[in-house]
């Protein structure tokens, strides 16, 4: 019988429910090889580059996006054309998508059609609260939810240097090695459904304090007479360095800011999410807050789908 939960059950008859999932699971999990079949949904920034790897390493990929055309590349490269109704056919569904609204309305298309026994692991940086919500969803079609939000960026996507936070069964994570190894250097399973994404927020934090920080600092070093297109080179392995200060620094010294890597909005989704978690414990972050503030203006002000670097242009134009 299925395990039947909505939300306002306790969190221990979850619990119960996803482990009796996850004891199913064990004896299916082997079935995941080269031949099973992976339906990825979101053909965005991050997910069309992780869809090419998998598609590259020779597995079986069906693609999906909001906007069909996005797929066309993909399936240039021999990926599978995606109906949602047909999801059922994939005991790996792998997800991309913009934020908590959009997983909800592609979760509500595809959930009439899941069938028992598949896993859905969501790349996506969602709310923990969102995550938990969807896990149990999930569950009660006997659908198994994993949170697997990445770092790394674009780069890392296109090079398979992904780092990722996963959160739910360490079995059925460890089952998705193969997957996972395709599009990352290393996985963390951090603990039970929802950690992962709640790892995601602390690093989204550290990056969103060091990117308004970089493009101070850029435009500090430029009034002082630097050449800023030496100081990624001269802070290299100091203190400062780090791999936002590499990436972002150059291009804010050369106001180049295509192609987007990080667009604005999506970081400041993120900190949006920080900010509302940490409300939760009564935790104050007022760095997050400034740094948020900060993203929103310079978003509001035009530049939500352009790189990160253009935050350079919020402190220049401040500064007169």
């Amino acid at each position: 019988m299925p395990c039947l939960l909505n939300f306002s059950l306790q969190r221990k008859q979850f619990m119960k429910c996803q482990q009796t999932l996850f004891e199913n699971f064990l004896s299916y999990k082997m079935n995941f090889d080269r031949n099973s079949k992976i339906a990825f949904l979101g053909m965005g920034l991050m997910g069309s580059r992780m869809a090419t790897r998998l598609i590259q390493a020779g597995l079986h990929v069906a693609v999906w996006n909001r906007t069909a055309s996005a797929c066309d590349a993909l399936i240039d490269l021999g990926a599978h054309p995606l109906q949602l109704e047909n999801i059922a056919e994939y005991p790996i569904i792998l997800s991309c998508l913009a934020d908590d609204n959009v997983v909800q309305l592609v979760y509500e298309h595809i959930e009439p059609y899941l069938q028992a026994k598949q896993v859905i692991v969501d790349f996506s940086s969602l709310s923990v609260d969102k995550t938990k919500q969807l896990a149990e969803s999930a569950t009660t079609k006997q659908v198994i939810w994993i949170d697997s939000p990445v770092s790394g960026g674009t780069a890392g996507a296109e090079n398979g240097t992904l780092v990722i936070f996963a959160g739910g069964n360490a079995e059925v994570i460890q089952a998705l090695s193969l997957v996972y190894n395709i599009l990352s250097q290393h996985v963390t399973r951090m603990g039970e459904t929802g950690t992962g994404q709640a790892t995601k927020i602390c690093n989204q934090l550290i990056v969103a304090a060091n990117s308004t920080l970089i493009a101070e600092a850029v435009a500090l070093a430029s009034k002082a007479g630097v050449d800023t297109a030496l100081l990624a080179p001269a802070l290299a392995g100091g203190f400062a360095d780090s791999k936002p200060f590499q990436i972002l620094a150059p291009r804010m010294a050369t106001h180049t800011f295509e192609p987007v890597q990080w667009k604005v909005q999506t970081l400041s989704k993120d900190l949006n999410n920080a900010i509302q978690l940490a409300q939760q414990f009564d935790l104050k972050i007022p760095v997050a807050h400034r740094a948020l503030g900060q993203l929103q203006s310079h978003q509001n002000n035009g530049f939500a789908e352009s790189d990160l670097a253009t935050v350079i242009h919020q402190v220049e134009n401040k500064s007169g």
